[in-house]
Protein backbone atom coordinates (compact mmCIF):
# COMPACT_ATOMS: atom_id res chain seq x y z
CA UNK A 1 0.00 0.00 0.00
CA UNK A 2 2.62 2.35 0.78
CA UNK A 3 4.46 1.64 -2.36
CA UNK A 4 0.98 2.38 -4.34
CA UNK A 5 0.82 5.55 -2.52
CA UNK A 6 4.52 6.60 -3.08
CA UNK A 7 4.01 6.14 -7.23
CA UNK A 8 0.83 8.02 -7.14
CA UNK A 9 2.30 10.69 -5.10
CA UNK A 10 4.98 10.97 -7.46
CA UNK A 11 3.09 10.79 -10.84
CA UNK A 12 1.13 13.67 -9.26
CA UNK A 13 4.11 15.59 -8.68
CA UNK A 14 5.62 15.26 -12.41
CA UNK A 15 2.02 16.42 -13.85
CA UNK A 16 2.77 19.30 -11.72
CA UNK A 17 6.41 19.58 -12.95
CA UNK A 18 5.05 19.69 -16.49
CA UNK A 19 2.83 22.16 -16.25
CA UNK A 20 4.01 25.45 -16.82
CA UNK A 21 2.80 29.48 -17.54
CA UNK A 22 3.28 30.88 -20.92
CA UNK A 23 2.95 34.60 -21.37
CA UNK A 24 2.37 36.36 -24.44
CA UNK A 25 1.57 40.26 -25.08
CA UNK A 26 -1.65 40.69 -26.23
CA UNK A 27 -0.41 43.30 -29.21
CA UNK A 28 1.09 39.31 -30.81
CA UNK A 29 -2.75 38.59 -31.29
CA UNK A 30 -3.90 41.99 -32.03
CA UNK A 31 -1.75 41.97 -35.17
CA UNK A 32 -4.11 39.26 -36.44
CA UNK A 33 -7.39 39.98 -35.47
CA UNK A 34 -7.32 43.56 -36.11
CA UNK A 35 -7.09 42.24 -39.86
CA UNK A 36 -10.58 40.89 -40.12
CA UNK A 37 -12.09 44.32 -38.54
CA UNK A 38 -13.74 44.56 -42.50
CA UNK A 39 -17.33 43.65 -43.43
CA UNK A 40 -15.67 41.58 -46.07
CA UNK A 41 -14.19 39.72 -43.56
CA UNK A 42 -16.65 39.34 -41.23
CA UNK A 43 -17.51 35.47 -41.01
CA UNK A 44 -13.60 34.75 -40.59
CA UNK A 45 -11.69 34.14 -37.68
CA UNK A 46 -8.58 33.37 -36.06
CA UNK A 47 -8.11 30.54 -34.01
CA UNK A 48 -5.16 30.21 -32.06
CA UNK A 49 -2.88 27.37 -30.39
CA UNK A 50 0.26 26.06 -29.69
CA UNK A 51 2.05 23.51 -31.68
CA UNK A 52 4.50 21.03 -30.03
CA UNK A 53 7.46 21.84 -31.55
CA UNK A 54 8.40 17.83 -31.88
CA UNK A 55 4.85 16.23 -31.80
CA UNK A 56 2.20 16.46 -34.26
CA UNK A 57 -0.24 17.95 -32.24
CA UNK A 58 -1.01 21.16 -30.36
CA UNK A 59 0.14 21.86 -26.91
CA UNK A 60 -2.57 21.30 -24.22
CA UNK A 61 -4.05 24.06 -22.43
CA UNK A 62 -5.59 24.08 -19.20
CA UNK A 63 -6.61 27.62 -18.94
CA UNK A 64 -6.45 31.09 -20.91
CA UNK A 65 -6.90 34.92 -19.91
CA UNK A 66 -6.09 38.14 -20.99
CA UNK A 67 -4.77 40.17 -17.87
CA UNK A 68 -4.18 44.16 -17.46
CA UNK A 69 -3.63 45.96 -14.40
CA UNK A 70 -6.65 46.49 -13.71
CA UNK A 71 -8.76 43.65 -15.11
CA UNK A 72 -8.70 39.87 -15.74
CA UNK A 73 -10.72 38.50 -18.66
CA UNK A 74 -11.49 34.81 -19.12
CA UNK A 75 -10.75 33.32 -22.73
CA UNK A 76 -12.52 29.84 -23.62
CA UNK A 77 -10.10 27.15 -24.51
CA UNK A 78 -11.77 25.14 -27.35
CA UNK A 79 -11.73 21.39 -27.52
CA UNK A 80 -8.92 21.72 -30.12
CA UNK A 81 -7.23 23.26 -27.75
CA UNK A 82 -7.58 26.35 -29.64
CA UNK A 83 -8.55 30.35 -28.32
CA UNK A 84 -10.16 33.39 -29.77
CA UNK A 85 -9.03 37.01 -28.29
CA UNK A 86 -11.67 39.68 -28.79
CA UNK A 87 -10.28 42.54 -31.29
CA UNK A 88 -9.43 45.68 -28.78
CA UNK A 89 -7.21 48.68 -29.45
CA UNK A 90 -7.50 49.60 -25.29
CA UNK A 91 -6.38 46.34 -24.48
CA UNK A 92 -3.37 46.86 -26.73
CA UNK A 93 -2.72 50.40 -25.50
CA UNK A 94 -3.01 48.77 -21.93
CA UNK A 95 -0.11 46.60 -22.86
CA UNK A 96 -2.07 43.37 -21.64
CA UNK A 97 -0.87 40.25 -21.35
CA UNK A 98 -2.05 36.86 -22.21
CA UNK A 99 -1.44 34.09 -19.91
CA UNK A 100 -1.95 30.54 -20.43
CA UNK A 101 -1.61 27.33 -18.41
CA UNK A 102 0.33 24.71 -20.37
CA UNK A 103 0.00 20.62 -19.51
CA UNK A 104 3.35 20.71 -21.40
CA UNK A 105 6.36 23.06 -21.41
CA UNK A 106 6.62 26.43 -22.75
CA UNK A 107 10.00 25.66 -24.34
CA UNK A 108 8.41 23.67 -26.58
CA UNK A 109 5.46 25.48 -27.90
CA UNK A 110 5.42 27.57 -30.44
CA UNK A 111 2.23 30.20 -31.17
CA UNK A 112 0.00 28.36 -34.32
CA UNK A 113 -2.35 30.89 -36.08
CA UNK A 114 -5.35 29.28 -38.41
CA UNK A 115 -7.69 31.09 -40.47
CA UNK A 116 -11.20 29.28 -40.05
CA UNK A 117 -15.61 30.69 -40.38
CA UNK A 118 -16.77 31.61 -37.23
CA UNK A 119 -18.69 28.68 -35.58
CA UNK A 120 -21.95 29.86 -36.41
CA UNK A 121 -20.73 28.74 -40.48
CA UNK A 122 -20.91 25.61 -38.89
CA UNK A 123 -23.84 23.43 -40.39
CA UNK A 124 -24.89 20.28 -42.33
CA UNK A 125 -26.68 22.18 -45.32
CA UNK A 126 -24.93 24.44 -47.69
CA UNK A 127 -26.43 26.63 -50.48
CA UNK A 128 -24.41 27.33 -53.58
CA UNK A 129 -25.30 31.31 -52.21
CA UNK A 130 -23.43 30.38 -49.21
CA UNK A 131 -20.23 28.41 -50.41
CA UNK A 132 -19.63 31.67 -52.27
CA UNK A 133 -19.83 33.87 -49.82
CA UNK A 134 -17.51 31.98 -47.74
CA UNK A 135 -15.13 31.57 -50.69
CA UNK A 136 -15.59 35.25 -51.59
CA UNK A 137 -14.19 36.33 -47.32
CA UNK A 138 -11.47 34.26 -47.94
CA UNK A 139 -10.30 35.90 -51.40
CA UNK A 140 -10.72 39.07 -49.82
CA UNK A 141 -8.72 38.61 -46.87
CA UNK A 142 -5.86 37.40 -49.18
CA UNK A 143 -6.54 39.94 -51.59
CA UNK A 144 -6.45 42.53 -49.08
CA UNK A 145 -3.44 41.26 -47.42
CA UNK A 146 -1.53 41.31 -50.90
CA UNK A 147 -2.31 44.65 -52.11
CA UNK A 148 0.48 45.61 -54.67
CA UNK A 149 2.86 42.95 -53.55
CA UNK A 150 -0.45 40.24 -54.74
CA UNK A 151 1.98 38.25 -56.56
CA UNK A 152 4.02 37.15 -53.81
CA UNK A 153 1.08 36.41 -51.64
CA UNK A 154 -0.86 33.05 -51.45
CA UNK A 155 -4.16 33.24 -53.60
CA UNK A 156 -7.45 31.37 -51.64
CA UNK A 157 -8.64 28.54 -53.88
CA UNK A 158 -11.26 26.63 -52.62
CA UNK A 159 -12.57 25.66 -49.45
CA UNK A 160 -11.40 22.92 -46.86
CA UNK A 161 -13.96 20.87 -44.70
CA UNK A 162 -12.47 19.31 -41.57
CA UNK A 163 -13.77 16.48 -39.52
CA UNK A 164 -13.00 14.57 -36.72
CA UNK A 165 -10.79 11.38 -37.28
CA UNK A 166 -12.93 8.34 -38.06
CA UNK A 167 -16.07 10.24 -39.58
CA UNK A 168 -17.91 7.91 -42.44
CA UNK A 169 -19.18 10.46 -45.40
CA UNK A 170 -20.92 9.12 -48.05
CA UNK A 171 -20.43 7.57 -51.22
CA UNK A 172 -21.60 10.79 -53.30
CA UNK A 173 -19.27 12.64 -51.31
CA UNK A 174 -16.11 10.54 -51.99
CA UNK A 175 -15.24 12.31 -54.75
CA UNK A 176 -14.24 15.54 -53.07
CA UNK A 177 -12.19 14.23 -50.03
CA UNK A 178 -8.42 14.35 -50.30
CA UNK A 179 -5.88 11.83 -48.70
CA UNK A 180 -6.42 13.83 -45.42
CA UNK A 181 -10.14 12.82 -45.14
CA UNK A 182 -10.88 16.69 -45.90
CA UNK A 183 -13.74 17.44 -48.48
CA UNK A 184 -12.23 20.51 -50.90
CA UNK A 185 -14.21 22.18 -52.74
CA UNK A 186 -11.83 23.92 -55.60
CA UNK A 187 -12.80 26.80 -57.80
CA UNK A 188 -13.71 24.67 -60.57
CA UNK A 189 -16.18 22.67 -58.24
CA UNK A 190 -17.82 26.15 -56.96
CA UNK A 191 -18.54 27.63 -59.75
CA UNK A 192 -20.41 24.81 -61.06
CA UNK A 193 -23.29 26.15 -58.95
CA UNK A 194 -23.80 23.12 -56.04
CA UNK A 195 -25.21 22.89 -52.96
CA UNK A 196 -23.38 21.01 -50.41
CA UNK A 197 -25.19 18.55 -47.91
CA UNK A 198 -23.22 16.97 -45.01
CA UNK A 199 -24.14 13.93 -42.80
CA UNK A 200 -22.46 16.06 -39.79
CA UNK A 201 -21.21 19.76 -38.74
CA UNK A 202 -17.50 20.12 -39.96
CA UNK A 203 -15.21 20.96 -37.48
CA UNK A 204 -14.01 23.88 -38.96
CA UNK A 205 -14.07 25.48 -42.21
CA UNK A 206 -10.74 26.64 -44.09
CA UNK A 207 -9.37 27.77 -47.24
CA UNK A 208 -7.02 25.72 -50.12
CA UNK A 209 -4.10 27.69 -50.16
CA UNK A 210 -1.95 28.16 -52.87
CA UNK A 211 1.18 30.29 -53.63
Amino acid sequence: MKLIIFILGLTILSSFAAAETLEVEYSSFYSHVKKLDDPETNVLRFAFGFQHITEERLCHISSAKIVTQKQTLELTVEDNERFTVPTDKILKMAKAQVVLELDDQANRCDMSVQLETLPSYLKTQYSHDELLLLFEQYQAFFDEMGGFLSFMMPSAEGLLFHFEEGVTLPESLQPLMNKEGTIALNKIWLAQGNGLELPQKPLRITTIVEK
